[in-house]
């Protein structure tokens, strides 16, 4: 086999192999699955009241400090909702507030625990964001994957 065709051919294996490589990594990263919260620790241990209170004090420096971030929270359970895939939904906060901190619960703790209304709850979540009250209907911190913390 002369030189020319010899490196055509080694040029050719190490693009398969690379394509091979870039393959398994997007296989990989389509069916990667999200960080179950349970063992992840809480940058922030807060109460309804004050993330709801610091959120609408503040929008941009709460941003900045609880977005993205695993939290701890604790509160009174407003109401239980249901998003439109049927996800459990507990709305924390103070009763006489028409403002919230809205906890999406993970798939896989959706079922878990009975929750009474009035009752004392802690859960832990992803802060992704806040919804300010423009309608004067209450605003709401968003948290998803949120897991019950036993008390």
């Amino acid at each position: 086999m002369n030189k020319k065709k010899k490196n055509i051919l080694l040029l050719l294996l190490a693009l398969a192999c690379l394509a091979g490589a870039g393959a398994f990594y997007a296989y990989k990263e389509f069916n990667r699955k999200a960080e179950d919260l349970s063992s992840a620790k809480a940058a922030y241990q807060v109460t309804a009241v004050e993330l709801i209170d610091a959120f609408t004090g503040n929008e941009a420096g709460s941003n900045a400090k609880y977005l993205s971030q695993v939290i701890e929270i604790s509160g009174t359970l407003k109401k239980t909702d249901q998003d439109e895939k049927g996800n459990r939904i507990l709305v924390l906060g103070d009763s006489t507030s028409m403002s919230s901190v809205r906890c999406s619960l993970d798939s896989l703790y959706g079922k878990a625990g009975v929750f009474e209304q009035g009752s004392l709850v802690k859960m832990k979540g992803l802060c992704t964001g806040f919804m300010a009250d423009d309608l004067g209907i209450g605003s709401d911190v968003i948290l998803t994957r949120c897991i019950p913390i036993k008390q």
